[in-house]
């Protein structure tokens, strides 16, 4: 909870990836909330009883929006889903606009990573192209936690990747606070 409003307040990039860990982390303990604050949530010793008491709440409602929206086995919450679709529209508004070419050549450069990935998933036109960068680096995060190497091209990939979503996660922060044009 601390850690999801610090990220969505500075890097919005960061803050979607995890969430999607908070809903697989919450998937691993079978959405019972007892089990992940037993397991998992009572480790964090470094907060105080409030604290705890508001984290506990906040993984609690998480735990009932995703039963709620039927994301309880795969799939992502609504409002993983209104990043996506926030950061869609930016990135859509940046390339209509000739003020930002180094979005433009960032764009053109991950271009065809994602077009090589949407091919290699045959999800062409399922959902949004910088869904598939999100699940790029998701996907290779969670290989690394596994203790799983990551090919050369693939690394190459992931920092591509992380360029281009970090140069949109800048652009987002300075829209939301209005030192942005268009």
């Amino acid at each position: 909870m601390f850690v999801a409003q610090k990220l969505r307040a500075e890097n919005i990039a960061e803050y979607l990836l995890y969430m999607w860990q908070v809903e697989d982390l919450i998937r691993a303990f079978s959405l019972d909330i007892d089990k992940l604050y037993d397991s998992y949530l009572s480790r964090f010793d470094n907060l105080s009883a409030e604290q705890q008491q508001e984290l506990r709440h906040w993984y609690a409602d998480t735990i009932e929006m995703m039963r709620s929206e039927g994301v309880v086995t795969k799939g992502h919450m609504q409002i993983c889903h209104n990043v996506i679709i926030n950061l869609t529209d930016l990135h859509q508004r940046l390339m209509a606009s000739q003020k930002y070419p180094y979005y433009h050549a960032a764009y053109h450069k991950v271009l065809p990573l994602i077009v090589e990935l949407r091919a290699k998933q045959d999800k062409a036109d399922e959902h949004p192209e910088l869904e598939t960068c999100f699940e790029l680096l998701y996907g290779v995060m969670l290989l690394k936690m596994q203790g799983r190497k990551v090919s050369t091209d693939t690394a190459k990939a992931v920092e591509t990747v992380s360029a281009f979503l970090g140069s949109l996660s800048d652009y987002y922060k300075k829209e939301k606070e209005g030192l942005l044009e268009f």
